[in-house]
């Protein structure tokens, strides 16, 4: 089974979990617009193109001041090496929560 950021990393910003008192729940968690994509739950494995999620500790910002750092991430590897030539490319899912 295919694991969601958050399964993956144990941030603890998923529903009932340590870190929500003082970071709130991830956006990646929340977002329907990227449900299914790369068999996640919303965006839980496209995280890389949301603002606000955890990594390293920190709070990140917006796509294009992170996406440097998500090509380095283990789990951006581990959903790119899964999905093979059904990945998403980054812009498209970007575009998609951008979409009114």
């Amino acid at each position: 089974m295919k694991k969601n950021c958050w399964e993956f990393k144990k941030c603890g910003r998923e529903a009932g979990c340590f870190n929500i008192d003082h970071l709130g729940v991830c956006p990646a968690m929340i977002e329907e617009k990227l449900h299914n994509v790369h068999d996640g739950t919303n965006a839980g494995r496209a995280c890389w193109v949301m603002a606000g999620t955890l990594c390293g500790g920190t709070v990140q910002g917006m796509f294009a001041q992170k996406f440097g750092d998500c090509q380095l991430c283990d789990f951006f590897r581990l959903v790119k090496q899964e999905e093979g030539s059904n990945y998403k490319y980054s812009l498209s899912l970007l575009n998609r929560i951008k979409a009114v």
